[in-house]
Parts: structure tokens; C-alpha cells; sequence
């Protein structure tokens, strides 16, 4: 079995490829609110997805953590703009305290590859 590791670092790859399915590490974004955060996470999923041979279309799950659910409807109306309509993911949203401050959104996703 071949594990393919995209951008490794420190702690951490941003993305596994193993046995035909890629999962990228929770990504967050930069921008003052969460509709510019979350612009900025998805930009990062596109090139995740695209460096693993992928896209959005073969999408499996998401996981979405927000630093306050308020932003819940902020982060869908860039959600709801850049998902596949036609190839919807499982998916879960949670309130939750992030890493730092100053992160409202982060995003995990798994596809097929």
C-alpha cells in the first residue's frame, strides 16, 4: 500500500492519499471575518484536492468546526457557492474553540481520488 503525504511539515501533512481516498488536515484561512476565511480555506481545498489528482465533484466529507456558531450562515454562503451541487458531501458543523484567536472557520475534507 502506497501512502502519497502532500506538504508535509513540523506536526503535520495538510493531505494523506492512501487506497484511492485523500483526506486533508483541518485548514485554516486568513481575512477578517468568516465569509473571508472561509473563501481562503476552500481556495486552499481546490489546490489540496487538485495536488492529489482530485476535486470538490468526488467529495466524500466535511468537517467544519466555527469559533461561533453565529458565523454558521456567513460560512454556508461560501459553502453553498463553491460545493458541487450535484456531488454533496456528508457533513458536520460544530462550535468549538480553535487554535488561536483569531480563527473563525476551520475545514477538513475527504474525496475520492
Amino acid at each position: 500500500m502506497m501512502i502519497k503525504r502532500i506538504k508535509p511539515g513540523k506536526r503535520f501533512c495538510e493531505a494523506v492519499v492512501v487506497n484511492g481516498i485523500v483526506t486533508t488536515a483541518g485548514v485554516t484561512g486568513d481575512g477578517a471575518d468568516a465569509v473571508a476565511q472561509t473563501r481562503d480555506i476552500l481556495a486552499t481545498i481546490d489546490g489540496l484536492l487538485a495536488e492529489a489528482g482530485t476535486s470538490k465533484a468526488k467529495l466524500i466529507s466535511a468537517n467544519i468546526w466555527l469559533r461561533d456558531i453565529a458565523h454558521f450562515s456567513q460560512m454556508n454562503e461560501v459553502w453553498d457557492q463553491w460545493v458541487d451541487p450535484n456531488n454533496l458531501p456528508v457533513r458536520a458543523t460544530v462550535e468549538a474553540r480553535l487554535a488561536a484567536p483569531e480563527l473563525l472557520v476551520e475545514i477538513q475534507v475527504t474525496a475520492l481520488v
